[in-house]
């Protein structure tokens, strides 16, 4: 058996689109799960949609996702250029188109816009364009003339009228067409480029494509592709084709949906891993219940008959999850690297960052919420005396008064304000009068944060805010609440 080659072939037209990151994931899967190679190869035939700085972004983002090419337009692997308007440069897909019209499977076109637009009918409320074949009726002597004459044309695959054309793919098995309802797409536009259909064909085949993964979206088209196959003699690559991803509202995800990109989810305080973790989850299930991969983990387990039929819902609260996960496993050192400018944004204080990046690790989900766990180390925020209301605790406005007055003067006096030191000496105090530690800390830890839920304990708290700090607050909450 042939070695499996598979290739992630992107526009260069912006962001990564999750649904193009997840074809990249894919591909990439499918090659390295059979020890095959996977290729990189840069379609930008669609000259009007080419947006400076896009091709970074696809470099950049292939980096930062693990999903490293075997071969490509940086990588030669002896089946290049690896970029179609290179190809294109070179006469390599008119070479094809012109072997297709001496068969007789592909012929010029020269309509103009206003006959190709009088071709329009409407069918069930689409405006549909069917072409009619007006110009593979020309004569030689015609085609010679116009060509000669330098009249813009296209050309045309010439697609039969009778009979069936069967397509086969891997998850939805055999698709069976009426010819008479496929047009005769163009293979190569009036600017000499070939259209994105053409060349894929072209490329795949001299590329050595064995699998080519792309969305369900192409499925329509698909049986267009084995027309060309079938003219060229070429063998068909396996098709995978997968399933439309969705927002909670189960309508296509879209760029105003604000999370639709790659770099859009890393702005929005994502761990790349986490990110390729979710969208291999996007339409495919794995044998076991597990649901976090590492790469390589996911190279081994991927099947890719496992993957679904149905559209995947892109489910940001299962996102958020995974990425806590992830969060949770880091590197202290790493995560404190990332976490430090959303630190900087609400503290400008000088404070233990390390401190308060250990706190808020294990509670976040996401590195922007880290803003709201650690608000109050800057400035107390506005709040109500009700706070120090507990009932688990036993604690109220009085008692928390009470405890507060007495453990004033021990902080004024404690040197030591570690953790741990601070922690013996209010457990002493607490065992003194016979409280439980809780109906001494929660008074503590509300005067300190103003707030129910810290990302730390009373004690951890003041050893971050220093006893200058801590004193001023604890004073504060006393005057508040007397």
């Amino acid at each position: 058996m042939s070695t499996v080659k598979t290739r992630f072939a992107p526009s260069p037209t912006g962001r990564m689109h999750v649904g193009n990151l997840r074809t990249a994931l894919y591909a990439f899967l499918i090659a390295k799960h059979e020890d095959g190679k996977f290729m990189l190869r840069i379609e930008d035939t669609d000259q009007e949609r080419f947006m400076e700085g896009a091709l970074e972004i696809i470099y950049r983002t292939m980096e930062k996702t693990g999903l490293i090419h075997d071969e490509g337009p940086d990588k030669d692997g002896g089946v290049g250029p690896y970029v179609q308007s290179e190809r294109q440069a070179q006469g390599i897909y008119m070479k094809y188109a012109k072997q297709l019209i001496e068969q007789g499977d592909a012929y010029y076109c020269f309509c103009d816009k206003e006959r190709l637009e009088s071709l329009k009918t409407e069918v069930a409320g689409k405006e549909i364009s069917i072409y009619d074949k007006h110009c593979l009726h020309l004569s030689k002597e015609e085609i010679e003339a116009n060509l000669a004459a330098g009249k813009p044309y296209v050309i045309r695959i010439n697609m039969p009228t009778e009979g069936i054309t069967t397509f086969h793919d891997e998850l939805y098995g055999d698709i069976a067409v009426n010819n008479n309802e496929l047009d005769d797409m163009i293979l190569i536009k009036s600017d000499g480029f070939p259209t994105y259909n053409f060349a894929n064909v072209i490329d795949d085949h001299l590329m050595g494509i064995t699998h080519v993964v792309r969305g369900n979206e192409y499925l329509s088209s698909a049986p267009k592709y084995n027309r060309l196959y079938e003219a060229f003699g070429w063998e068909v690559p396996a098709y995978i084709h997968c399933p439309l991803i969705t927002n909670e509202e189960h309508q296509k995800l879209s760029k105003r949906s604000g999370h639709s990109s790659y770099e859009d989810l890393l702005e929005q305080g994502f761990i790349s891993e986490a990110i390729v973790n979710f969208v291999a989850l996007l339409g495919w299930s794995p044998a076991s219940d597990n649901e976090i991969f590492s790469l390589e983990e996911l190279i081994k387990e991927f099947d890719y008959h496992r993957i679904s039929k149905s559209p995947a819902v892109f489910d940001m609260v299962k996102l958020r999850w995974m990425n806590g996960e992830y969060m949770k496993k880091m590197d202290d050192d790493q995560f404190y690297e990332m976490a430090l400018p959303y630190m900087k944004e609400v503290i400008t204080r000088d404070i233990d960052f390390h401190k308060i990046a250990a706190m808020v690790k294990t509670r976040i989900e996401t590195f922007p919420d880290i803003r709201e766990h650690i608000d109050f180390f800057e400035k107390m925020p506005e709040y109500d005396n009700s706070m120090y209301v507990h009932k688990k605790m036993k604690t109220n406005e009085e008692t928390s008064l009470q405890v507060l007055k007495e453990v004033l003067p021990l902080l004024t006096e404690q040197e030591d304000y570690s953790n741990d030191a601070l922690f013996e000496l209010l457990s002493a105090y607490a065992k003194e009068h016979g409280y439980k530690v809780g109906y001494v800390m929660w008074p503590i830890r509300t005067a300190l944060s103003g707030k129910q839920m810290t990302p730390a304990g009373a004690t951890e708290i003041l050893e971050v805010l220093g006893k200058e700090e801590s004193l001023v607050r604890i004073q504060a909450a006393i005057e508040k609440l007397s």
